[in-house]
């Protein structure tokens, strides 16, 4: 035997009972009853209402004791190595002191920009060097 559950209060509908209502969207509802029907199509909240299964859960009424009070243990974040850096230096950078950690990210971009910079001088040699052997190379006459 199928049973469906009322859209609005929760409650189970039972073959040969309730309504069903397709809105234009093609989303069905079922109902119990008319009370459920109209209190939905009042747009009232169900859980507002006291006497629907979703207030009386929202407010815990009708759980057992045991069901209530289970207690569950609290997941523990364990610290792993990751690929690029092992335990002992990530323990190291999350214990460093601000300023310390302001003054290495300064350093790290002066040596990054130092690193450009050098990358660059020597891409400008080289075009320098190219553009020279290509004005050589050039002819003017047909």
């Amino acid at each position: 035997m199928r049973t469906y559950d009322d859209t609005f209060s929760g409650q189970k509908i039972y073959p040969g009972k309730g309504k069903l209502f397709i809105r234009g969207d093609s989303k069905v509802f079922r109902f119990q009853n008319g009370k459920t029907e109209s209190l939905f199509l009042q747009r009232k909240n169900p859980r507002r209402i006291a006497w629907t299964v979703l207030c009386r859960r929202q407010r815990r009424k009708g759980i057992s004791e045991e069901q209530a009070k289970t207690r569950r243990r609290r997941q523990v974040k364990a610290q792993r190595a990751v690929v690029g850096a092992s335990l002992d230096v990530i323990k190291e950078r999350r214990s460093m002191r601000p300023e310390a950690r302001t003054a290495a990210r300064k350093q790290a971009i002066e040596e990054g920009k130092e690193k450009r910079a050098a990358a660059q001088s020597v891409k400008k040699a080289e075009k320098a060097k190219n553009a020279g052997a290509a004005a050589k190379g050039q002819t003017t006459g047909r």
